[in-house]
């Protein structure tokens, strides 16, 4: 039997009725107490670095660069130096996030890329590791030079499952990218710019770790790219 509280989680998926308030909560977000769910929430208004595990390459001209930027309700602009494959890449210091079966986990956050088909990046949990882009464990977003596609990759021990694909990148343009764990089941739901959520059925839920929010940027040519998130929000029950 399906979980009712569940059921109500996502019976508001995004603003795709005109009836529906733009002030409704996202999908699948649980209300927030710090005695069922802990959590982070970042708006980007200001930033310290120290808060970071930062890793950067800066082979080309210039260098890679964080900053608080001009934007209603707060950004953070990574800024990458401009050679091929260089790179920024920020990880929440201490692995807060502990995913667990029967466990409900959100996460959801809204940024863009300047050139979405010539960089790399990722967006979402996994363990702390200087090569982001290729994790053993963890739950993300990712999307390779090359392509303007997205994925989600649901990764344990080095063993994925992923939904290809799910959405298309433009260039400097918001995208609103979310997952939520079902704990009845374990599998990953996901919602591009908060439409009615697709499921991954997944055998690779990452339990055996502890993850923390990782987000960056590679070069996918000799060309400084960039980065912008607008926040990041992840609940998980306790």
């Amino acid at each position: 039997m399906a979980n009712p509280h569940f059921q109500n989680l996502i019976l508001w998926a995004g603003n795709t009725v005109a009836s529906r308030s733009k002030k409704d909560l996202p999908m699948f977000q649980p209300y927030p107490s710090d005695q069922t769910y802990y959590g982070y929430f970042n708006d980007f208004m200001t930033y310290n670095s120290g808060d970071w595990t930062i890793t950067t390459t800066e082979a080309g001209t210039g260098s890679a660069t964080e900053a608080v930027t001009s934007s209603a309700g707060g950004a953070l602009l990574l800024t990458n130096a401009a050679g091929d494959n260089d790179l920024d890449f920020l990880q929440l210091k201490g692995e807060a996030f502990t995913l667990a079966a029967g466990k409900r986990a959100f996460f959801s956050s809204r940024f863009k890329v300047s050139d979405a088909t010539q960089s790399d990046f990722v967006m979402g949990l996994h363990i702390t590791d200087t090569s982001p882009l290729d994790v053993t464990d963890g739950v993300f977003f990712i999307s390779a030079d090359g392509a303007a596609t997205i994925d989600l990759a649901v990764e344990k021990n080095n063993s994925a499952t992923t939904a290809s694909s799910i959405a298309t990148m433009a260039d400097d343009t918001f995208i609103t990218l979310s997952w939520f764990i079902d704990p009845d089941t374990s599998n990953v739901h996901y919602s591009v710019n908060n439409a009615e959520p697709l499921v991954l059925v997944d055998t690779n839920l990452p339990n055996d770790e502890d993850l923390t929010i990782s987000f960056g940027i590679q070069n996918g040519a000799a060309a400084a790219k960039t980065m912008t998130v607008d926040y990041i929000n992840v609940m998980v029950e306790r």
